[in-house]
């Protein structure tokens, strides 16, 4: 009995053998509490969120029990050591060591929980929108948040550690500044994809005209979006430059204005210019692709012709083409079944003899 007093006495590394074991008794059962922690959220705790009609406290649990067993652990195990006597150096360095790890395990948790959170509350936002834009704007969102919640934990982990973080932050500071440099055209068009997401001056199947390019959006990215011009082609265009430029959409124009130019010879009479103008009115109320609203009028006296204006707006989402085709038929039999001629370019010479 006194041998195993004696060998519990004995001094290894400024502690008994007998502080040694008790020590390391309590960091095994700091394990062992760590993984009962663990069963406990994950079979009991977990049968009662699956009973709630919420799915965030499901979400939560499954998102949280990891970080929420690794901070139990350290707490538990830092115990046991913390009740070792150690010289100075050797107690600053398991200090360090474990605010670091507790500051790693609280980041974990805070990382989780906003990942959980945007996850169940954004991601089905994104999928009700018909953008395709959100859909491959979420991901880098998630992505981002994480690492600059994972960067700030680890500074406040060294911190806390006792290191010097001042000049961390400084270089930081510096390298992201050149990177910004390097990066400037892909942060550029990055911000003009968060404009077009935000302010919307177009979407998915939309007609725009923007530096001279006229066609349909096909896809919306990050950096750059892509337009299927009226001649079929695939044309790439940097975010950045629907930030700079001007950008037409003619989707969201209420109706198509069409200014038509009439042309009648010059021995046309009053009378025939008159008729002229009712048989546009007659046909106008005709066309089922047209606005009510028109204009008609005697506007000039061309080098040739006797000139009509007429003005007609065209419905939103009707065939613009077809609608034109069936007018100007229209119009050519109308005058021609009332001899109304239209006039072409002449030239009328006189000589004196």
């Amino acid at each position: 009995m006194n041998s195993i007093q004696n060998f519990l006495h004995q001094t290894f590394y400024g502690n008994t053998i007998a502080d040694w074991s008790i020590s390391l008794v309590i960091v095994l059962g700091a394990v062992m509490l760590a993984r009962m922690v663990y069963w406990f959220l994950n079979r009991i705790v977990h049968r009662v969120t699956q009973k709630t009609e919420s799915r965030l406290d499901d979400v939560l649990l499954g998102t949280s029990k990891e970080p929420l067993v690794f901070i139990v652990a350290i707490l538990s195990s830092w115990y046991g050591f913390e009740r070792l006597q150690f010289n100075e150096e050797v107690d600053g360095l398991f200090r360090a060591v474990y605010h670091f790890l507790i500051s790693v395990g609280a980041t974990w948790l805070l990382v989780r929980t906003v990942d959980a959170a945007i996850s169940f509350f954004l991601v089905p936002i994104t999928k009700k929108t018909d953008s395709d834009f959100d859909n491959q704007l979420l991901p880098v969102v998630q992505k981002g948040t994480k690492s600059v919640l994972w960067v700030l934990g680890i500074i406040v982990a060294l911190n806390n550690a006792g290191y010097n973080v001042s000049a961390i932050i400084a270089g930081m500071g510096i390298g992201g500044f050149a990177f910004a440099m390097a990066a400037k055209d892909t942060i550029s068009n990055i911000f003009g994809g968060f404009t077009i997401f935000t302010d919307k001056p177009f979407k998915m199947n939309d007609r725009i005209k923007i530096n001279g390019f006229d066609g349909t959006i096909v896809e919306i990215g990050l950096r750059s979006t892509r337009l299927r011009t009226l001649e079929n082609r695939i044309v790439t265009i940097p975010n950045s430059t629907f930030t700079a430029g001007l950008v037409e959409n003619i989707s969201q124009e209420p109706h198509r204005k069409v200014v038509m130019k009439l042309g009648l010879i010059y021995d046309s009479t009053p009378e025939q210019m008159e008729l002229a103008m009712n048989t546009l009115s007659s046909i106008h109320a005709t066309v089922e692709g047209l606005e009510g609203s028109k204009s008609i009028g005697f506007t000039d006296f061309g080098d040739f012709s006797l000139g009509i204006t007429y003005i007609y707006f065209i419905k939103r989402g009707a065939d613009v083409l077809g609608v034109k085709s069936e007018l100007n038929l229209k119009i050519l039999a109308e005058f021609k079944k009332n001899n109304l001629e239209m006039a072409f370019p002449t030239q009328t010479i006189y000589t004196k003899k």
